[in-house]
């Protein structure tokens, strides 16, 4: 991941081919949305090439998970343009997947449970202090996991996880539970975030639509495009986007999450050896992940 300045954030414009790889939407079915709905709008070059914005990505991505939940193409779009951009919104995987240098992969649940366990252990291993969050689409995954997020939380200097919660939660000992709206950016995506002194990583996906309903018989075979990254400062470009993102639903909560990453240094003490240790642990649970007895 390529490393910016701290507190730079830049819209990136995306051409249309690099638009359908993003979201899986074909470049003639964007065009015709463009023609017949008007959505979405998109820039043009001196030369009248379209340009797409990183909040025009993340409403096609809303179309494509609207879709998969039942509803009409028009309907999907109104909906979709009834949610704001990014910034009041935000999208933890928006956080990066426009920077230069990404490479989104397509992963099964079943690696991506892999990775998040990699991250999380070596986590309690090795972070003093860390800032951690969480996103899982839906509060029974959350429940599946949630003594190893106690025990993150009782070493962090703050911690909470998102998902489809009824309302705020604050558990003694436990991550603040931030509650998510299932037709919003975040309630479609995956995320593990780490954002330590000396130890700094994250993981972040967006589901596919079509695939297998969440929680059903294939739940794990469930396709996500998916990022991770040991960079620290995509890292906290993605934890102060998770801080905004807490701050909607608990103002307090996210005022203290941005109070303590305004004063946070980036883990730039080690990176290699992190690397190093993440990378043999994420080989040794992915290979485990193939075994059906696992």
């Amino acid at each position: 991941m390529p490393k910016h300045p701290r507190g730079h954030h830049q819209l990136s414009q995306h051409a249309i081919k690099d638009v359908a790889e993003q979201t899986g939407i074909a470049a003639g079915t964007i065009r015709m949305w463009e023609q017949r709905y008007g959505f979405p709008v998109p820039a043009r070059t001196p030369a009248g090439y379209r340009r797409y914005s990183d909040d025009d990505v993340q409403a096609l991505r809303r179309v494509l998970a609207l879709r998969h939940r039942g509803l009409s193409v028009p309907a999907a779009i109104e909906r979709a343009r009834e949610v704001p951009g990014p910034s009041d919104h935000p999208s933890l995987y928006a956080a990066v997947s426009g920077a230069e240098g990404a490479r989104p992969q397509v992963l099964r649940k079943r690696t991506l449970i892999a990775l998040s366990r990699a991250i999380e252990h070596e986590t309690l291993a090795h972070a003093a202090a860390p800032l951690v969050f969480g996103a899982f689409q839906r509060e029974p995954f959350y429940r599946r996991v949630q003594a190893r997020y106690r025990r993150l939380a009782a070493h962090a200097d703050a911690s909470a996880v998102f998902a489809d919660f009824p309302s705020v939660g604050h558990p003694a000992g436990g991550p603040v539970e931030l509650p998510i709206r299932r037709d919003e950016p975040l309630g479609n995506e995956w995320a593990v975030v780490v954002d330590a002194p000396g130890y700094a990583a994250c993981l972040l996906a967006w589901e596919h639509p079509g695939g297998p309903p969440p929680g059903g018989e294939h739940d794990r075979e469930r396709r996500f495009e998916a990022l991770w990254t040991l960079d620290p400062r995509t890292v906290r470009a993605v934890s102060e986007a998770a801080a905004r993102l807490a701050a909607r639903a608990d103002p307090a909560f996210g005022a203290r999450v941005a109070e303590l990453l305004a004063d946070r240094p980036l883990a730039f003490e080690q990176p290699v050896p992190a690397l190093t240790a993440l990378t043999t642990r994420m080989v040794a649970y992915l290979e485990r992940a193939q075994d059906p007895a696992a």
